[in-house]
């Protein structure tokens, strides 16, 4: 019997209620086909609906993705770890439309292969003293949320506390790979990606669920390599062919397929292609003089993704340090914005949860990640911004096994200008936004369980570095043409402790007409 099935007969089939997971990050690996198909047919029928999402990584580009499924209704609950690029979804969580709970990305990723084991749930130590922690608010993203049981508990084990992340019984999870032979056999050739196709798999397994893979095309049996199949056909239920893969099957959201992504080819890259000076270009100069020869560092999205691995090409030490990015990806140039998490070029590409396992176990010598506050404790919030909560994605799980945690961001928010001449840098328009407040609207790094860990947590922005002490934040460096008062301190819910030995930024880093020399500084 075939296992290829018509998309509008395998929605047809999902009952209402239903658990359902989809793996994907960003655009990548996202069954368009399939998400696009639920949301047709809830809004012609009014079913599937009451929907249980759950989700590893962000999955979409604002207008693609998981977002097919953000209508009140179709959705009861979703469980994920970001919601950045699904503005939709951010509006249903904020609205009081749908449950909304947060898990860290690492962590759904390894509860799955737990509940694949048989366990009935997973222990971990990540998301201890933030904002996941049951004891706080225990990712529950609003007050609709809060009024329901936890899906977490904290436990004790020889000693030492962790937080136990409940099973969730899964009835369908969604994949998407290349092509798959007739008896379901899934390859991902042309994929920028492995995820956590197989672990999301056997947990569904676990509970009886279906496995349903979308692909390009249907081969003959006997015509993949072995080697290359990341989910034997044997888990799979159905296969759905796209119907349109230009559309419907892209690589990422900005192109449809460039083998220099999916590792099928290498792309020449000049040293010479600089990015344009500008306050976020500035940032991440400063920021990867926090780097060492021979680092092994993560990059998260936004400023860090966007900059630094230019940076590093660009100044010339690409092979003094090993750029990984969480969905497992070793070295290379990465795509930025809403093509996060893939890069062309790559060393190497091992799965979600592999990765997870080393950014949670050993972790990243550093770690580059965005910031919306800071507070007088030293806690960072960058997963909340105002009444938006996009969530944490990967954060908690790479910030609490990182050794050096580097925060990159403007000083202020909303409508700051500045410009570079003189090699100095000099405020145009001050931001409206403080963002170095009393207390964050959100924990994602707990400074207290940082300063047990004994990481070297760093704020980097255009006019100022801070540090974390044990008393609180530093101000360690300042800008030239910067003003400690005005343009600091005044700008300050509280009084930051200020160094004896207020340094100055190195002046290249402000130079707008080559490159900053970082290389020697890389020591």
């Amino acid at each position: 019997m075939t296992k290829v099935i018509d998309v509008k007969d395998l929605v047809n089939s999902i009952e209402d209620g239903s658990t359902i997971a989809t793996v994907g990050m960003t655009l990548i690996s996202a069954a368009e086909t399939i998400l696009t198909e639920i949301e047709n047919q809830f809004l012609e029928k009014n079913s599937p609906r009451d929907l249980t999402l759950v989700h590893a990584a962000g999955q979409g580009d604002r207008v693609r993705g998981i977002i097919h499924l953000a209508h009140e209704g179709l959705l009861k609950r979703i469980i994920g770890s970001h919601w950045g690029l699904q503005p939709a979804m951010m509006e249903l969580i904020t609205n009081e439309k749908i449950e909304a709970y947060c898990i860290p990305q690492g962590q759904i990723c390894q509860l799955y292969r737990s509940m694949s084991r048989g366990i009935s749930g997973h222990l971990s130590k990540t998301g201890l003293g933030t904002f996941v922690d049951p004891r706080l608010e225990g990712g529950k993203m609003n007050e609709r949320t809060k009024k329901l049981d936890d899906i977490s508990k904290i436990v004790n084990v020889n000693g030492e506390e962790y937080i136990w992340y409940n099973e969730i019984p899964l009835d369908y999870v969604i994949l998407r790979g290349t092509e798959c032979d007739e008896n379901g056999n899934v390859t991902i050739e042309d994929e920028a990606m492995k995820l956590e196709m197989l672990p999301a798999a056997l947990a569904a397994k676990k509970f009886g669920g279906k496995v349903i893979v979308q692909v390009k095309r249907v081969v003959q049996n006997g015509t993949l390599n072995p080697k290359d199949v990341v989910v034997p056909g044997v888990f799979i239920d159905n296969i759905v062919v796209c119907d349109d893969v230009f559309k419907n099957h892209r690589q990422t959201s900005s192109w449809y397929h460039d083998p220099s992504y999916s590792g099928q080819a290498r792309v020449p890259v000049a040293h010479d292609e600089v990015l344009p000076l500008d306050v976020r270009k500035m940032i991440g100069r400063r920021a990867v003089y926090e780097i060492s020869k021979g680092d092994i560092i993560n990059l998260g999205t936004g400023i860090p993704n966007d900059v630094i691995s230019h940076i590093v090409n660009e100044e010339g030490f690409t092979d003094d340090v090993m750029i990984t990015v969480e969905s497992g990806m070793y070295g290379g140039i990465g795509a930025g914005g809403i093509d996060f998490g893939i890069a062309k070029n790559t060393q190497a590409m091992i799965t979600h949860t592999d990765q997870m396992d080393f950014y949670n176990g050993t972790g990243v010598d550093v770690t580059f990640i965005g910031f919306g506050e800071c507070d007088k404790a030293g806690n960072v919030n960058s997963t909340k911004m105002g009444n938006i909560s996009p969530g944490a994605g990967g954060l908690i799980d790479i910030a609490q096994g990182a050794k050096k945690v580097v925060f990159c961001g403007t000083f202020t928010a909303k409508g700051l200008k500045v410009n570079f001449d003189d090699r100095k840098l000099n405020i145009v328009n001050e931001g409206e936004v403080l963002k170095f407040v009393d207390n964050v609207k959100q924990v994602s790094l707990s400074s207290k369980e940082a300063l047990k860990k004994d990481q070297k947590i760093v704020i980097v922005t255009e006019r100022a570095v801070f540090e974390l002490r044990e008393n609180g934040m530093e101000l360690v460096e300042i800008a030239p043409g910067i003003d400690v008062e005005k343009d600091i301190l005044a700008l300050m819910k509280y009084k930051p402790l200020v160094s004896d030995n207020l340094k100055v930024m190195d002046a290249d880093i402000f130079n707008a007409d080559s490159k900053a020399n970082i290389k020697q500084y890389i020591k």
